[in-house]
């Protein structure tokens, strides 16, 4: 057997999403950065397929009047259009048809996409319950495919589901908070109803990543994929940590995969015992063999 297997990412099954197929699980936004040519750098190193774009025209511009549009791919890239800064449904509804519009526009495949977000305040940015589902119900009448932010609620995100939403985003924390995955159990419950007879429904962890090891953490739970910005934008070097989060997305996904072993209260020795050389009768305290 060679020392060394190389794991290649065909390994990896794709993701299916909105009767699309990526190979990278990593999502990426595309706001908060130094400049749009950092943007770019930043994602192309993030190996993301799929990335947000907030529909307003201040997002769509900058002020030396560059279209972020010219500065990503639009043949590579999925655009998905997001309702960032939308505090009720009418509006949400609103915004959506626009990027609609604009991506139509741009013949990019995220057309009939939107992350939809309804915010219940500007303070926690936590999203509305009752307006996310409103506006996910009237949006999936209109033909979008609308991957929603949620909070970490289980019920709240099968509801989601229930109401026709292509994937349900459950956060990991507060937006841009960067304290990670703060509720590890309501995310695996998560994972549990709205996978329950649909194995292959899509669930995204999305908000509140802060560095790599966030990352692997959502993807060892079983997440499909992770959403997250600010902790790429806000590095101290974007474009490094777009590398990170690219390795910690991949290396999560198999832990996943590969099954972890339980934990334990005490120890297990790698090691048997047989043969062991020892001058009592039994195992001494602190005498257990390494690998």
């Amino acid at each position: 057997m060679p020392a060394h297997v190389e794991i290649k990412p065909a390994t990896l099954a794709p993701l299916s999403i909105g009767g699309r197929v990526f190979h990278s699980r990593l999502f990426a936004g595309t706001g908060k950065y130094a400049s749009m040519a950092q943007m770019r750098d930043a994602l192309d190193a993030s190996g993301a397929q799929v990335v947000t774009v907030a529909v307003r025209r201040e997002r769509l511009f900058n002020q030396a009047g560059q279209s972020l549009l010219d500065f990503l791919d639009l043949a590579r890239l999925t655009i998905l259009p997001n309702t960032a800064g939308c505090f009720n449904a009418p509006d949400a509804i609103r915004v959506a048809r626009l990027g609609r519009e604009l991506l139509s526009q741009a013949g990019n495949a995220g057309a009939d996409w939107v992350k939809l977000e309804v915010l219940g305040d500007k303070k926690t940015l936590l999203p509305d319950p009752a307006g996310t589902l409103e506006a996910t119900r009237e949006l999936v009448r209109d033909g979008f495919r609308v991957l929603a932010y949620t909070s970490d609620d289980p019920i709240a995100a099968l509801r989601l589901k229930e109401a026709g939403a292509t994937s349900v985003m459950p956060a990991g924390s507060p937006i841009g908070s960067g304290q990670g995955v703060l509720n590890p159990a309501n995310i695996v419950l998560c994972l549990e109803l709205l996978k329950q007879g649909d194995p292959d429904f899509p669930v995204i962890v999305d908000a509140g990543v802060g560095a790599a090891s966030d990352v692997s953490i959502a993807m060892e739970l079983g997440a499909d994929g992770v959403l997250l910005n600010t902790a790429i934008a806000h590095a101290h070097d974007p474009v490094l940590m777009a590398h990170a989060m690219r390795h910690a997305t991949i290396a999560g996904r198999q832990s996943y995969l590969a099954g972890r072993i339980p934990k334990r209260l005490y120890a297990s020795a790698s090691s048997p015992w047989d043969g062991v050389i020892s001058r009592s009768s039994g195992p001494a305290s602190g005498s257990i063999p390494g690998e």
